[in-house]
């Protein structure tokens, strides 16, 4: 990966603040319904069950930036991932991407030149790739399946061209087109999986946790190559995780997301270096810091309580050290913080500094 320190790190960051905004997201919520079949409502008497997995998310992300969002497993992380991308329309808030509706472009017939700009990488490359491709038919799809490359291209050998390019940028052989994605480790999948999202040249990928599948070391290796790619192409990323170091190396801005909430959001630096919300604190405290063998960690108190019957007030107040009465009966919102948002009374009431 191509080092940026010094006065590079600082244009890097100066360009990325100046940047125009790129993905701006409002109030989203999304609800499933995972109440039992009508009969068996009807016959035992049991009420509707609605889980509510996202509710009232708002963020931006500018050009070129990075945002990660972290989390406990089932805070709503995935979830947020698949309304950006349109696998899941939103039952309130809204997405606008480059300023236009992106939801309302979605559900239209030509909603394809808006998909080529927007790519996903899923978290599992071993059920994310067809088994019975070939790597080349993988990463061509896209490709056909937006008339980039027509069956003309198949003849003139022009998407064997683009195919091999694609497979080269991220770290692949041109050899490598013509096997089955059973040859491949985890970490060779993953790059795949990234050229394929990169086949109609986005300009912004949503990934999903795309190294919580491999070793450490494959790890580093397949986000060295997002990083360059960034650099190189210009990408906006969203990206999910509940591994903060890969967070810390990876984002400009991290938001920490608390059963369908988001309840900490602040630039990277900021964030680790003084989290405000005692969630985000926990989550901190309980990460393995290198000096400190020996030392006691504060783990991780409680456990994420069931979505479908969530705490009154404050979600996160039974697991709580600094919950009162107040955050037992009246849910926080996401304040601003001298350029940090939180919501926690707590931190609002000076109760937490």
């Amino acid at each position: 990966m191509t080092a940026v320190t010094g006065a590079g790190v600082a244009a890097v960051g100066s360009a990325v603040q100046g940047a125009a905004l790129l993905v701006e997201a409002h109030d989203l919520a999304k609800i499933f319904d995972v109440s039992p079949p009508w009969l068996n409502r009807v016959i035992e008497g049991a009420p509707r069950r609605l889980l509510r997995a996202v509710e009232g998310v708002g963020f931006d992300i500018r050009r070129g930036e990075t945002l990660a969002l972290v989390g406990e497993s089932g805070c709503g992380k995935s979830t947020v991932a698949r309304l950006l991308v349109g696998l899941y329309r939103p039952d309130r808030g809204s997405f606008r991407f480059d300023g236009e509706d992106a939801h309302a472009a979605f559900a239209r017939p030509d909603c394809r030149q808006l998909r080529r700009r927007i790519q996903m990488i899923f978290q599992d490359p071993y059920s994310s790739l067809n088994p019975r491709w070939r790597v080349e038919d993988i990463v061509a799809e896209p490709l056909r399946e937006h008339g980039i490359a027509t069956d003309r291209a198949r003849t003139t050998g022009e998407l064997r061209e683009r195919v091999v390019a694609l497979l080269a940028s991220v770290g692949l052989a041109a050899d490598d087109r013509v096997k089955f994605p059973h040859q491949f480790s985890g970490g060779q999948r993953q790059r795949i999986s990234i050229a394929r999202a990169l086949a109609t040249e986005p300009e912004f990928l949503v990934c999903d946790e795309p190294t919580s599948a491999l070793d450490v070391s494959v790890q580093a290796q397949v986000l060295n190559i997002m990083q360059d790619l960034q650099q190189s192409r210009g990408l906006t990323y969203l990206f999910i995780s509940h591994n903060l170091a890969v967070v810390r190396h990876m984002s400009d801005k991290v938001g920490v997301m608390y059963l369908g909430r988001l309840v900490e959001m602040a630039q990277t630096d900021e964030l680790f270096s003084q989290p405000r919300h005692p969630y985000t604190r926990m989550l901190i405290e309980a990460v393995p810091k290198l000096g400190s063998a020996g030392a006691a960690r504060v783990p991780v108190q409680g456990e994420v309580p069931n979505p479908l019957d969530p705490p009154s007030g404050c979600a996160f107040h039974p697991r709580c050290p600094h919950a009162d009465a107040r955050c037992k009966a009246e849910r926080p919102v996401l304040l601003a913080f001298g350029g940090v948002q939180v919501a926690c009374h707590a931190v609002a009431e000076g109760r937490v500094t």
